[in-house]
């Protein structure tokens, strides 16, 4: 008579001895924006390639559109007139120099965007954007709750972020 098999053991045991289960993310629950424009997608998605240099157009026609911005997948739609962005959803740029704010700033603006206060816009198509400088957060949020609160004065002055102003208000 052979002896029993062995079962192979995967070193995954927990104290319960049962197997520990292993987590894939099935790719196609993966969660990604869905923006209903009042605008030519083709033209959205041309424009947005532009600014952020590492983009990509996957798919775009004056109805719907999908493409890549700094590795974020946006999929998008013209839902016409009805189809408004609100302050409620916004995209936030974390960037690290001025020279970045700077572009991020002028690039979302051109052909009729709007500025709004402490690092907000609204561009050309509707769509809502924080240009953040990441010292902005480290700074409103610092250890020390009075060089928090400077900062946090100082970033309620601007429209764009000025990381030179941001750190003078805490020094």
């Amino acid at each position: 008579m052979a002896a029993p098999k062995k079962k192979k053991s995967t070193g995954t045991k927990t104290k319960s001895n049962l197997k520990k289960l292993d987590y894939r993310p099935n790719p196609t629950h993966s969660i990604s924006p869905f923006l209903m424009f009042n605008a030519n997608i083709e033209e959205v998605a041309k424009f947005y390639a532009s600014v952020f240099k590492k983009s990509k157009i996957i798919t775009a026609n004056p109805m719907q559109g999908e493409f890549i911005l700094n590795g974020q997948k946006f999929k998008a739609y013209n839902g016409g007139p009805e189809f408004k962005f609100s302050w409620g959803v916004s995209f936030m740029i974390s960037v690290e120099t001025q020279k970045e704010v700077d572009y991020y700033w002028n690039a979302l603006l051109a052909n009729g965007g709007k500025e709004s206060m402490c690092g907000w816009l609204q561009d050309q198509f509707g769509m809502h954007w924080q240009v953040t400088p990441n010292i902005l957060l480290k700074l409103i949020s610092h250890k020390d709750p009075v060089k928090a609160e400077r900062a946090a004065q100082a970033m309620l002055k601007m429209r764009k972020i000025d990381i030179a102003a941001l750190k003078e208000a805490v020094s």
